[in-house]
């Protein structure tokens, strides 16, 4: 009986352990298929960090080529070299550049019966830019000859431009205004001068020789040998 009692006793107490044992387990976190859950993850280290934007490097380099220097150079360029000055050249036109036109009576002229006033244009007739600068000089042609020329009194009137660039075929304008002749038939001066009247004159342009011109209807007549000149311009007067 007493060996009945003592194995009764140890059957209970590894009951106990194994209840216990059990309670333990129940316990532990499991995942969804009843295995433990794994460890929390531990803080990344620097290496796997995203690396900060920093100023300077990239966005000056953004700033230099796209809109600061790179856009105005680009600008100044286009501008100035290739617009403003054809192509980098600043060329005056020679004689052998241009062509000067007949002159034609002005649509605003003194009042008289002579020529009052007349435009004259120039014309790059060459391959490549070339400028025009300053006032034309104006001379009469005794007997139509360019070698037997009057300058005449020549008086400078509005601003002028440092330089005319004409691309080729572009054309730049003067007017000439005379002492305009009154009355019919010959006319008279008011100075008292007797009216002169030339089949031609002799335009000068700075550096581009002198060239001699007609009128595309009629002649040159005016008093007093006097002519008042625009500069070159790339607007027509």
């Amino acid at each position: 009986m007493q060996h009945t009692a003592g194995i009764g006793r140890t059957a209970a107490a590894l009951a106990t352990v194994l209840a216990a044992a059990a309670l333990m387990t129940g316990c532990t976190p499991t995942g969804d298929g009843g295995e433990a859950a794994p460890a929390a993850p531990s803080a990344p280290g620097a290496a796997s960090r995203p690396a900060e934007a920093t100023p300077g490097g990239g966005d000056k380099g953004g700033t230099t080529s796209g809109g600061g220097s790179g856009g105005s150079t680009a600008g100044g360029s286009s501008s100035g070299g290739t617009g403003g000055t054809g192509g980098g050249t600043q060329k005056p036109c020679v004689v052998d550049d241009i062509k000067v036109s007949e002159a034609h009576q002005a649509d605003v002229r003194p009042s008289g019966t002579g020529t009052g006033a007349a435009v004259v244009s120039v014309t790059n007739t060459s391959a490549a830019p070339c400028k025009v600068y300053g006032y034309p000089t104006v001379a009469a042609a005794g007997n139509g000859s360019p070698e037997k020329n009057k300058p005449l009194a020549t008086t400078q009137t509005g601003p002028a431009a440092a330089s005319v660039m004409l691309a080729p075929g572009a054309r730049a304008w003067t007017k000439l205004t005379f002492v305009q002749v009154q009355g019919e038939a010959d006319g008279y001066c008011a100075s008292g001068a007797t009216p002169g009247s030339y089949p031609t004159l002799v335009i000068g342009v700075l550096g581009a020789g002198k060239h001699q011109i007609a009128m595309d209807d009629g002649v040159f007549a005016f008093c007093d040998d006097k002519v008042t000149v625009t500069a070159w311009s790339s607007v027509r007067p």
